[in-house]
């Protein structure tokens, strides 16, 4: 990756162009750099999908956005840049109360869980919810909205300031998953029930292991593999406690069903409003460090959002 000067971006039909304040780090940007991700951009682009600021123009037949909105966007990639092009049905006005660099840490990491735990899920308060990774941007996410569902939390993260920092964000009980002694960990804590729902953005032996852990009909949430292999699951554990294994590819809502995300987006602010949930920046890093803040979210040493921030 090299920063480099090219012409701001002309927005098209039904898009939006973004003076960028922030934009927020995720593993899949490494993953796409990598050319690893399902979304493979032609080369050269330019990653970052979750940006912050403010309108300055808009392409042929967009409406209910205006010049001068302060907004969140999405969009495949593109975002690590002083301006960016969004589609307008992917621009949410953002909250006067929310900073800029708190709402580039918002849109996918928090549609991601929602749509997994409101609606693959379908979370019911008082349920166990295990989460996995859940110091990290999704991890986090699905704590702050299990919680806000009213289910008891068990989060697992990889060294004890991440399980003091999930701790603080609501989480019932945190343990460490650097070895197998989790898994009874997760028995112990449930009283040998098991967790009804599992939030598995990890992948490789975890999945495994989570079956072990699982409530009868217990529902698996297969979000990601973070952890670098793609894994294999013991049939037979899914038939003996009739469990869900329950697949999430949160864009495909985009294409499929819209409307779902612009209404999940407006529930998010009633929570974000309510104090239910909010984004945590662990730090802010100006634009032209982006290739060393990408090698420590590699290290998996961060907790929270890693977030870029653009001069104006």
């Amino acid at each position: 990756m090299q920063l480099d000067e090219i012409p701001a971006p002309e927005p098209g039909p039904g898009q939006v162009r973004i003076r960028n304040r922030a934009a927020a780090l995720n593993f899949f940007d490494i993953l796409q750099c990598q050319g690893k991700y399902q979304v493979k951009p032609p080369l050269p682009f330019t990653p970052g999908a979750e940006v912050s600021g403010v309108i300055d123009a808009l392409g042929e037949g967009v409406t209910g956005l205006s010049a001068g909105d302060r907004v969140q966007a999405m969009s495949p990639w593109g975002g690590f840049a002083e301006y960016s092009l969004a589609l307008a049905a992917s621009v949410f006005r953002i909250p006067d109360e929310m900073a800029f660099p708190q709402a580039a840490a918002m849109p996918i990491v928090y549609q991601t869980s929602y749509f997994a735990l409101k609606h693959r899920a379908m979370l019911r308060a008082g349920e166990w919810l295990l989460v996995h990774a859940a110091a990290g941007g999704v991890g986090l996410a699905a704590v702050q909205i299990g919680k806000a569902m009213g289910a008891k939390i068990i989060a697992t993260a990889g060294s004890d300031d991440k399980l003091a920092f999930c701790k603080s964000q609501g989480a019932d009980h945190a343990i460490g998953y650097r070895d197998e002694s989790w898994v009874d960990r997760v028995k112990e804590i449930t009283g040998g029930h098991g967790a009804d729902v599992i939030y598995d953005p990890v992948g490789g032996d975890i999945t495994g292991l989570s079956t072990k852990c699982i409530a009868w009909e217990g529902r698996l949430l297969i979000i990601g593999f973070a952890g670098g292999t793609i894994p294999k699951i013991e049939a037979n554990r899914v038939l003996l406690k009739n469990i869900s294994i329950v697949g999430l590819h949160w864009g495909e809502y985009r294409k499929h069903a819209p409307q779902m995300v612009i209404d999940a987006q407006q529930d998010l602010f009633a929570m974000f409003r309510a104090g239910q949930i909010a984004p945590v920046v662990s730090r802010e890093v100006p634009l032209d460090q982006v290739v060393p803040a990408l090698r420590e979210l590699a290290s998996r040493k961060t907790h929270g959002k890693l977030v870029l921030t653009m001069g104006v």
